[in-house]
């Protein structure tokens, strides 16, 4: 990259940390999505309540808002349990919640929302009759989930999965307001410092093409693998 006023290294020491953040949110949300799938399509009234309301939330409010409520509440939060703790114990610790902590904290916990209705919606469209025969077969429950149900419920899940990527992808970008050195924080700098927004922001629109590009290749590199046998469809 160009030096671009001596901004370039840090732009790209921003960009790094923009994809650990993307990523490690996507494998948080993933885990979430799973889990809201289930308690969703689970026969417990109180986990489903529970899953509802968890997605209720998230789509009724907006994503940097949730973003500085972690931030500063989770902080605040934290404070008032290692303060019980101390007083109960004598133990006096102290926990910090980063900026890339909350950034993935949050950013995750938004997306787990989105992801259990994507997984929601691609395990009941898994044709049961399938499961079915596993388990005439003889294999555990374990082993029909493995070979049988996920397979083929990221099948349909992959075409949701795939788009809320690229928008947690873009949400990283909310990261700067709460002081994360992502590359949109970097770039905003170096062009309050220069003058020259375009300067900063085009490469960091560049970069951001760049990772989604790759990123659809390698989705469509998993729904190939995964509709081997359907034709395709």
């Amino acid at each position: 990259m160009l030096d671009l006023h001596g901004y370039g290294p840090r732009l790209l020491e921003g960009a790094g940390v923009t994809i650990q953040l993307a990523v490690l949110s996507l494998m948080l949300a993933i885990v979430l999505g799973l889990l809201t799938a289930s308690a969703k399509m689970s026969r417990s009234w109180l986990l489903h309540k529970i899953a509802t309301l968890y997605t209720t939330v998230i789509r009724g409010v907006p994503d940097l808002v949730l973003m500085l409520l972690l931030f500063f509440g989770g902080q605040m939060a934290l404070n008032v349990l290692t303060d019980i703790l101390y007083d109960r114990s004598g133990i006096d610790i102290f926990i910090n919640l980063n900026a890339f902590a909350a950034g993935v904290i949050t950013i995750g916990f938004i997306f787990g929302a989105y992801m259990g209705e994507t997984f929601r919606g691609a395990f009941m469209a898994v044709d049961h009759g399938q499961i079915e025969a596993g388990k005439a077969y003889g294999m555990s429950d374990w082993l029909v989930f493995r070979r049988i149900r996920f397979p083929l419920m990221m099948r349909h899940a992959l075409p949701g999965l795939s788009n809320n990527w690229m928008v947690l992808l873009k949400t990283t970008a909310l990261v700067s307001v709460i002081g994360l050195s992502d590359m949109v924080r970097v770039a905003a700098e170096a062009s309050r410092a220069t003058h020259e927004p375009f300067t900063f922001l085009l490469p960091v629109a560049a970069i951001y093409l760049l990772i989604a590009s790759v990123s659809e290749w390698m989705f469509a590199r998993l729904h190939k693998r995964y509709n081997v046998g359907f034709g395709g469809h």
